[in-house]
């Protein structure tokens, strides 16, 4: 296939795509809007939360770029509330670059998060992971998992078997005490239980927790390893999760 062939079907495959740009800064929202439509991608607007809100929950969209801070309601209360019908990927976009506002914005569900001022052929590029990880994700049984998944240990439980993890149910327990984990969090401890005794690091554990596709920093794994050590070590006074200096995080069966 010539050069040009291929561009062109690359354009044609772009065009099936439909992305909702939820900003309230026209002149953002219009650069957005212009470069997506350039690259052979449809789109449609918000300019408040509110809207965007109705607009994502319509079915119509395949992709949202949310801003955070939003008329009406702010990007990660649209977020919460999308999340509870839709797995729709969304990319935040937000003038925050605090590790706390992301961490928020991930567990709030967001696919990916990037901060303002970016590069467009960076946005582009996450927009591509997220839509394609989107597609994978479809071919996947109705709770995210694949036939593989479900033959796996539904039960993970550390060396002395006071820490106890349900994959189905996605409960964890302590001494019989359930301990509420956000879905990252969650996340971060299965792949510590599942690796017992194998040092991880920041970057493995970020791909398992936040996508082998995301961009970020990895001081996020270690803003999770506090929540769960809160939660868990502190709460119970045990001594779960461990720091190897300089490699990672491990958790050892004995």
């Amino acid at each position: 296939m010539c050069r040009d062939a291929r561009a062109a079907d690359h354009k044609h495959k772009e065009m099936m795509y439909k992305i909702l740009i939820v900003e309230d800064e026209e002149q953002i929202a219009r650069f957005l809007e212009l470069e997506l439509m350039h690259e052979g991608y449809t789109t449609c607007k918000a300019d408040n939360g509110r809207s965007g809100l109705e607009t994502a929950q319509s079915g119509e969209c395949d992709l949202v770029l949310l801003d955070v801070m939003l008329p009406e309601l702010n990007g990660l209360e649209v977020l919460r509330r999308l999340r509870r019908t839709s797995n729709l990927p969304v990319i935040m976009l937000t003038a925050r670059d605090a590790v706390m506002d992301k961490v928020s914005g991930l567990d709030a569900g967001a696919d990916d998060y990037i901060t303002k001022p970016f590069a467009i052929e960076e946005l582009l590029a996450r927009i591509r992971r997220a839509l394609k990880k989107s597609s994978m994700a479809d071919g996947a049984g109705t709770d995210g998992r694949s036939a593989y998944d479900v033959k796996e240990a539904a039960v993970l439980a550390n060396g002395d078997g006071r820490v106890k993890l349900d994959k189905k149910q996605h409960i964890v327990t302590v001494d019989c005490n359930n301990v509420e984990l956000t879905q990252r969090e969650f996340a971060m401890l299965q792949t510590l239980l599942e690796n017992m005794d194998i040092v991880l690091s920041r970057e493995t554990l970020l791909d398992k927790v936040c996508g082998y596709d995301y961009v970020g920093e990895t001081n996020i794994v270690d803003v999770y390893v506090r929540y769960l050590r809160s939660k868990i070590d502190d709460a119970f006074g045990i001594k779960l999760i461990q720091t190897v200096r300089g490699v990672g995080y491990v958790i050892r069966s004995h």
